[in-house]
């Protein structure tokens, strides 16, 4: 697990997380599988209490959030660091009075989509 690359834990304390173990079993994946996701920046995770942590907000039942791959490369090609798209994700945006990680579950992702393209450099 050392090569996977995680971001600082700057969630909030109230951010459910799912170890890795619990990500393999609701997908239906092997471990290996989840951390290569990690890795391919399909999901974005945290070191917390020593073991890899991925916000439950990612998933949607068996599945990755619809939109989060996409969100994950936009933030990631417009320059912002794992680390800030991982904060980004989970800060409230004033006039939603949501997360865009809370926003991608409903009918407001392709607008978190379309605000990380104009958040870019």
């Amino acid at each position: 697990m050392g090569s996977v690359p995680l971001s600082e834990d700057t969630l909030p304390a109230d951010v459910e997380v799912l170890s890795v173990s619990q990500v393999s079993s609701r997908m239906g994946f092997s471990n290996s599988k989840i951390l290569n996701l990690i890795t391919d920046h399909q999901l974005l995770a945290v070191r917390r209490d020593g073991q890899v942590a991925i916000p439950a907000l990612f998933l949607d039942g068996p599945e990755i959030t619809k939109h989060l791959p996409g969100l994950i490369d936009v933030l990631l090609d417009g320059g912002f660091s794992r680390d800030e798209a991982l904060r980004w994700l989970f800060t409230p945006h004033d006039d939603l009075d949501i997360t865009p990680a809370q926003a991608l579950h409903g009918h407001q992702a392709r607008e978190m989509v379309r605000r990380a393209q104009a958040e870019a450099f």
